[in-house]
């Protein structure tokens, strides 16, 4: 069988482990020749394909459920339940999606793109088929990176509580989230993979005690204590702390041997109550660039099979916000032993490692745990330090309680950091950072600003770290910068909440908000082709608002554009609408950002002109609503 024939994962069934082992080189050649062509998550998926095989092998995925904790690694997954023709158009506009879906699949049971939701998602799944008296298996496959998040060990202290509820747990355990894994929970497991290998031992051990002659064919209380006290001896440490935990803890199971997958699973389905089964797998398993270095082939742009590099940009690109934020926090931060770099299990992403690098000792990684980072930065703060929270936009959001509680109403001077702030493209929805103007504005004593280029970012890193008074964040997007000039030192820092003047016009006033700065100003350029001059405004602060500048320019232009990449609800066209309604300056106002949608994958330039957010969009949308019977532009 070929694996273009497979469209449903019961066909897997009945399979020889030689068939099953063609498939699996299979959806390996057509994952590494996919993601070499259109780019995406490399080294996840390629650890999990026996894994998924042998799983699925012995499940009935007609009425069966499995929960992927993340989704990184479901592309073996996607391949095998009836997307395989569409599988070239991954994570292009309206092609198949880089996480998973319910609208998607049937198959795809629970969508993710956030980490360490996979258990309590299967617990509730698995809760409501008891309510309704239905019959059939759960389980979550999650990762020893997503396990170091508090949620999931949240749900596995609920589900070790619930004995008769069946379900399944696999630990897919490859020493990796995207970075290598810190924390107390992954050193366990690394004790677990480097122990001999272990057989769970309860069914010997019974069968042995039954032939006992004076034992026969049951066990009494009292030797049924001493078979689990003798379990409890050969399973090795963090076992047994499943096991205290209410889990029946099997493995650790060789995740590449099917075999062994195949069996282990089958057993683990008869057993009543929460299950865990520990695999031990290799990111990026077969691809030998991938797993060598595991970090850079967690995701690639597209690349050269052969040689494993990215296929070179027609031309030299500017360096990426993240970049220019990691180098010049470094640059600070050799000068002041306080400032302190935090992230969530994203030093590659957030321009940290480079941090790290230089000044471990001033570097903490806290796994993928937001919450603990918020807090943490907090207690960092009472002391002194200067703390500087580099969290993805999308990712803050699940430390929200903490902004608040444990920063803003103790007025704490926390530096955020949030990047990958606005349209970010083929990830989906899970990753757009729509909301962070919005969720960050509303906060007493919190400052939001914007920088409105990499050059800018600098100085508003400087204004960050200089910040006492209380916590501030900063924003910013995905992606190059603009080529403008960087300087090495001697960054100013940047007035509080004041904006800045680009340019000069009597027609129309564009508040231009962090990265939609630039189309602003050349929105400006072509509608002064057209007879109508704007001034723009950088307006650097969505809080506080600099009214001193841009309330008597209102009053004076008399008509109000805001220009934003986040969402519309609460953002900052909606601060300056407040602004001018609070101060009585009753003059039009058309807000441009995000309307009340979810932003679907696709390259960012295709879902900018899709939200028509292109400066010759912006353009023609300012002059239709100034002059509504003028012919479009072109």
């Amino acid at each position: 069988m070929h694996l273009s024939e497979i469209t449903h994962p019961n066909q897997l069934h009945g399979l020889s482990i030689h068939q099953l082992k063609q498939i699996a080189r299979q959806i390996r050649e057509k994952h590494l020749e996919t993601v070499a062509a259109s780019g995406g998550h490399l080294g996840p998926g390629l650890g999990v394909v026996e894994l998924t095989l042998g799983l699925y092998q012995t499940l009935d995925l007609d009425r069966d459920k499995v929960v992927w904790d993340v989704g990184h690694q479901a592309y073996p997954h996607k391949l095998i339940t009836g997307r395989y023709d569409r599988f070239h158009t991954l994570r292009q506009k309206d092609g198949v999606a880089g996480y998973l879906k319910r609208c998607e699949s049937k198959f795809d049971h629970f969508g993710a793109g956030h980490a360490s939701t996979s258990i309590s998602a299967a617990l509730g799944m698995a809760l409501a088929r008891d309510l309704r008296g239905e019959k059939f298996k759960v389980v979550a496959v999650i990762g020893d990176g997503a396990l170091t998040g508090g949620m999931a060990l949240e749900a596995i202290n609920h589900a070790g509580h619930l004995p008769k509820t069946n379900l399944l747990v696999v630990l897919n355990d490859n020493e990796m989230s995207i970075s290598p894994n810190v924390g107390a929970i992954p050193r366990y497991l690394n004790k677990m993979r480097l122990s001999p290998p272990m057989q769970f031992l309860s069914d010997n051990l019974e069968e042995q005690f039954k032939h006992l002659p004076f034992v026969g064919g049951s066990l009494t209380p009292e030797l049924s204590r001493i078979k689990e006290g003798m379990k409890r001896l050969a399973v090795p440490k963090v076992g047994a702390v499943f096991e205290e935990l209410g889990f029946t803890y099997m493995g650790p199971v060789d995740g590449h041997n099917l075999e062994e997958l195949i069996a282990t699973f089958s057993q683990a389905h008869q057993i009543p109550g929460p299950v865990l089964v520990h695999v031990a797998t290799v990111k990026g398993k077969g691809y030998a660039i991938a797993e060598q270095d595991q970090v850079g082939y967690h995701a690639q742009n597209p690349f050269n099979l052969a040689t494993g590099k990215a296929i070179p940009s027609s031309k030299p690109k500017p360096p990426s916000y993240s970049k220019v934020f990691g180098h010049t926090l470094t640059r600070l931060a050799e000068n002041n032993p306080r400032i302190i770099g935090i992230t969530a299990a994203m030093a590659t992403g957030t321009g940290l490692d480079k941090f790290q690098q230089k000044l471990p000792n001033q570097y903490v990684d806290v796994g993928i745990a937001e919450q603990h980072a918020v807090t943490l930065a907090a207690g960092l703060a009472c002391e002194g330090m200067r703390p500087v929270c580099a969290i993805y936009s999308t990712f803050l959001q699940r430390a929200y309680d903490q902004i608040i509680h444990d920063v803003c109403i103790q007025n704490l001077p926390v530096f955020f950091c949030l990047d990958r702030a606005g349209v970010v493209g083929n990830d989906g929805p899970t990753h757009q950072g729509m909301y962070d103007i919005a969720y960050l504005r509303c906060i007493p004593n919190m400052v939001v600003m914007a920088p409105k280029d990499e050059a800018e970012l600098q100085r508003m890193i400087v204004t960050g770290v200089n910040y006492t008074d209380g916590p501030i964040a900063m924003r910013y997007p995905r992606g190059n910068g603009y080529g403008v000039p960087l300087m090495e030192e001697g960054w100013e820092p940047l007035p509080i909440g004041k904006a800045e003047m680009l340019r000069h016009g009597d027609d129309v006033l564009l508040l231009g908000y962090g990265s939609m700065v630039y189309p602003a100003m050349q929105a400006a350029e072509i509608l002064s082709e057209h007879g109508i001059e704007a001034t723009v405004i950088n307006a650097r602060f969505a809080k506080p608002l600099d009214t001193e500048l841009i309330l008597p320019l209102a009053r004076q232009v008399k008509r109000v554009v805001t220009l934003e990449e986040g969402c519309l609800m609460g953002g900052f066209g909606s601060a300056v609408a407040e602004s001018l309604l609070d101060h009585e300056v009753m003059v039009p106002i058309t807000r441009l950002g995000v309307p009340d949608i979810l932003v679907d994958h696709a390259k960012p330039e295709e879902s900018l002109a899709d939200l028509q957010l292109t400066a010759p969009q912006i353009a023609e949308r300012i002059r239709q609503v100034m002059q509504p019977h003028a012919l479009p532009v072109g």
